[in-house]
């Protein structure tokens, strides 16, 4: 049958849109986070570090997700 597709570790193009999307939102959000937090941190020392630790963690993390998606096997 041609209906079902084998499931051979290939992964469709709407995921890798999704997933691209979410990689940019986590690499902006992150970088406004982690600069917001710079300039936070002149008035209140302790909000600023913690948001420039988590801007700088979801940062990260859309970094790592480009590393996941160069290793995805597009139909």
């Amino acid at each position: 049958m041609s209906f079902f597709k084998s499931s051979s570790g290939v992964v469709s193009n709407k995921a890798v849109a999704r997933l691209q999307g979410l990689i940019w939102t986590l690499i902006y959000g992150g970088l406004l986070t982690l600069v917001l937090g710079l300039s936070v941190q002149r008035i209140n020392d302790d909000l600023g570090g913690s948001l420039e630790v988590w801007g700088g963690l979801v940062a990260v993390l859309g970094f790592i997700l480009i590393y996941v998606r160069s290793k995805m096997k597009v139909e």
